[in-house]
């Protein structure tokens, strides 16, 4: 247990929610403050949004490569709308949402340079030294690579934070950097990482299309096929004929209002299905929840049918995307380039990983290295170690 036993939790919470008061607590222990009234959440949330690895999301690839616009969602804003989505939900449901928060804040920090690409060429040239997987690298950079107190590692965070960032993830990477003797798989998550867990899906999916709309590689004719959005654009006809000659009816607008009502519609139906099933399970405890067999957080099968629907449709008109896909090729290239270069001549990173690769091996050490660079910073140093006459 905690030896933080007061709560301060926002609500009052559920019986089958996750207290401040009940949390196992740190890694190592730490004086109580006791000049600011904060569990031990929200003080989570805080090492978390001032964190190194947490800035860099700023300049990290969500969809479109960094420097193609200032308008286009990168990991930083992704993760704000997923951590706003998941406190909404989790107030909801009389859950603890500074724990939701929390988790949704920091569940893309460990995610490489160039989005998927990047952790696909992390993991092919990790392959031999246990692979690499973003979620077992977030809890790396909170335990070990994050440096921010004088008598440990890491942000010292709470373990329902910590076991919130795994997501169950029993992979060759978590079992190699030792997370799989940490946490119990056995156990079914609790429902605050549950809910981080879907509305993530529900921020991308939305955000992606948004994007898509903007940058022109989606028409709205497009998407005429598509159920749900065919259902939201009747929506959005009878809001704007609704509200007269006088309305705004820019194309901007237009896709905002079709975007809300999407979230709007998969929110109430994740709460409303999750409500059910609590109730259809029983579960009132959080010995409950802990006992559960399958997922209690969810969308209904026709809500998650339309979900596979609109995701497949952003898979091939988005992801595939020659554009996009140049993107992916290059950045891999990026990443691969530097990761080969650093293991045979570990003399030319930085002091600081230099000391590092020491302790944690050259692959894992250079591994740790490149998968913490934004991409504009992997772009530089590639520049700086291969480009002809680039400033030293």
């Amino acid at each position: 247990m905690s030896d933080e036993s007061q709560s301060f939790e926002s609500q009052p919470l559920a019986g089958y929610a996750m207290s401040s008061a009940g949390s196992r607590g740190r890694v190592h222990e730490e004086p109580t403050p006791d000049e600011v009234a904060t569990s031990c959440f929200q003080r989570d949330r805080e090492r978390i949004v001032r964190s190194r690895a947490f800035r860099r999301l700023q300049y990290k690839t969500q969809v479109f490569v960094n420097h193609e616009g200032d308008y286009y969602r990168t990991r930083l804003t992704h993760s704000l709308e997923a951590a706003q989505l998941a406190r909404v939900t989790a107030r909801s449901l009389g859950l603890n949402e500074d724990l939701a928060e929390t988790i949704a804040l920091a569940h893309d920090i460990g995610h490489p340079p160039f989005g998927h690409a990047g952790e696909r060429a992390l993991r092919a040239l990790m392959s031999e030294q246990g692979g690499f997987e973003h979620n077992a690298q977030a809890l790396r950079l909170v335990d070990l690579l994050e440096r921010r107190h004088a008598g440990f590692r890491g942000l010292n965070l709470s373990f329902e934070v910590r076991e919130g960032i795994w997501k169950r993830r029993d992979t060759d990477t978590s079992r190699a950097l030792g997370y799989g003797e940490t946490f119990d798989k056995r156990l079914a998550p609790l429902l605050e990482a549950q809910v981080a867990d879907c509305v993530d899906s529900i921020a991308y999916d939305h955000h992606d299309l948004d994007d898509g709309l903007k940058s022109g590689l989606i028409r709205r004719e497009d998407l005429r096929g598509i159920e749900a959005i065919a259902e939201a654009e009747r929506a959005v006809d009878e809001l704007f004929a609704a509200t007269g000659p006088g309305a705004d009816t820019a194309e901007r607008v237009r896709r905002q209002e079709l975007i809300r009502y999407l979230r709007r519609e998969q929110l109430r139906d994740l709460i409303e299905t999750t409500r059910a099933r609590l109730v259809e399970g029983g579960i009132e405890t959080l010995a409950d929840v802990r006992a559960a067999e399958g997922e209690l957080v969810g969308l209904s099968e026709g809500a998650r049918q339309r979900q596979r629907e609109l995701q497949a449709f952003l898979e091939e008109r988005v992801y595939r995307h020659y554009r996009v896909k140049r993107q992916v090729e290059k950045g891999q290239r990026v990443i691969e380039d530097l990761f080969r270069e650093f293991v045979a001549r570990p003399h030319l990173l930085p002091e600081e990983y230099q000391e590092w690769v020491e302790q944690a091996g050259l692959e894992r050490g250079v591994c740790d290295y490149v998968a913490g660079m934004t991409d504009r910073y992997a772009q530089r140093e590639h520049q700086k170690l291969f480009a002809l006459f680039e400033p030293m």
